[in-house]
């Protein structure tokens, strides 16, 4: 059986920046005894709990920005960033990645439980690498995710679950390997695109599409059903349906010429301009569609959205604007203006990975330290004090990103775009 983690402890940040320390703090005040025992459904203190992929588990939380000099520019919480067991030792499930930057842990009054899981689908995946889905499953590698937040939410007053699910169903990693492997294996003359890979076409057909949307629609009826089991009535907590964000511009946006191979072994962004291109107005658009519909389909009351579509804009993956910690003439992450000068999403890494590298494949194309906390920073004004409201969110200030007290990234949350909604729809 899976152990939960309430809390995180101990992040790995060095140096003087106070503002910076402070976001990884709120993790580790935010709960440090157990719950009391007379914590339960509407009493104690209110609990935010995330579940889902690793969109929202805390992937790539460890870098800052990046640089292909020196590792330690970009590396924010150090080698132990996704250590979430007890004693801050080591990773509950092996993968699961649940980074100190997590957006779980808002702080304002409430304590945070990250259940999330790297490479997480609907359902669980119990094969050698284990992974847990948003289900009751129950088993010697661990607990399904749905399972494990039934078991927290009887002790404890979880007053908000946040959910990001549904790429890994559309084989989100997958298609990012193919992406880079067309781009780096066809030349400019006869470029080779992934979206019409018949692999990568597979998971867009609209019978696919459908089955993934009904799979979302169970997992978050899942939610409800632990919620259920475990005492409470629907008007006690809110569900969060949380959308992906665009993590690559458009090909015209991308600072690297596709001719050659700069794109990818500097900016570790190996795709065609078309594909880039096919991947805002498609694939993403496809996949929060998904998302969107089956929050639609589940017919709860309770349900808010936390649109993170357009929230990198102007930050991500390659994009002009930003750079690298080489390119922009900064010395580490804790530089001032770092977080306006760098990306908010992680290179897409290869041959980087090999040996005793401290990067991981699945880190590529993930938000983020600084992406991480600006979700957080979105997430908790979508609490609102308690009354959850739903919101699009984008970076206040785009050109001059400042950091909020707390060592986030300032973000604004606006009404829901209509544009995006209307996904759900379809």
């Amino acid at each position: 059986m899976s152990r939960i983690r309430s809390s995180r402890t101990g992040a790995a940040l060095t140096g003087p920046a106070v503002a910076l320390a402070t976001a990884a703090l709120i993790a580790s005040t935010s709960a440090v005894a157990p719950p009391a025992a007379a914590d339960g459904p509407g009493s104690g203190d209110p609990w935010v709990v995330t579940l889902g992929d690793s969109y929202i588990s805390g992937e790539a939380g460890r870098w800052a920005g990046s640089s292909n000099d020196d590792y330690h520019r970009a590396d924010a919480l150090g080698p132990s960033a996704y250590h979430d067991n007890a004693s801050g030792t080591g990773e509950t499930i092996p993968g699961c990645h649940r980074a100190e930057s997590a957006e779980a842990y808002i702080g304002a009054g409430t304590r945070g439980l990250n259940l999330a899981c790297s490479g997480a689908e609907t359902a669980t995946s119990t094969g050698s690498d284990f992974k847990p889905g948003i289900d009751f499953y129950d088993g010697s590698a661990g607990q399904g995710q749905a399972l494990a937040l039934q078991e927290a939410a009887a002790t404890r007053n979880v007053s908000m679950v946040v959910v990001s699910i549904g790429g890994n169903d559309f084989d989100f990693a997958g298609i990012v390997q193919q992406c880079v492997v067309d781009f780096l294996t066809s030349p400019t003359w006869w470029k080779n695109y992934c979206h019409d890979d018949d692999s990568v076409e597979a998971n867009f057909t609209s019978a696919n599409v459908a089955a993934v949307r009904a799979e979302v629609a169970g997992a978050l009826g899942n939610v409800a059903t632990a919620m259920r089991n475990a005492g409470y009535d629907d008007s006690q907590w809110t569900l969060v349906v949380q959308t992906y964000p665009s993590p690559v511009p458009n090909g015209g946006g991308i600072r690297y010429s596709q001719s050659g191979y700069t794109r990818q072994f500097t900016g570790g962004c190996g795709l065609w301009n078309a594909d880039a291109n096919w991947a805002n107005s498609t694939a993403l658009p496809v996949i929060n569609g998904a998302l969107l519909g089956a929050a639609s389909d589940v017919g709860l009351s309770n349900v808010r959205t936390l649109d993170m579509t357009h929230a990198f804009d102007g930050q991500r993956l390659c994009e002009e604007g930003v750079g690298l910690y080489e390119e922009v003439g900064l010395a580490n992450w804790q530089s001032p203006g770092a977080v306006d000068s760098t990306e908010w999403v992680n290179q897409i890494r290869t041959v980087s990975t090999i040996g005793d590298s401290p990067y991981a494949v699945q880190e590529s194309l993930h938000p983020n330290y600084w992406g991480q906390l600006a979700q957080r920073n979105c997430l908790r004004q979508v609490w609102n004090g308690g009354s959850p409201v739903s919101g699009s969110c984008v970076i206040g200030g785009l050109g001059a990103t400042t950091l909020t007290a707390t060592g986030e990234p300032r973000m604004t949350l606006g009404p829901l775009d209509q544009e995006v909604m209307s996904l759900g729809e379809k």
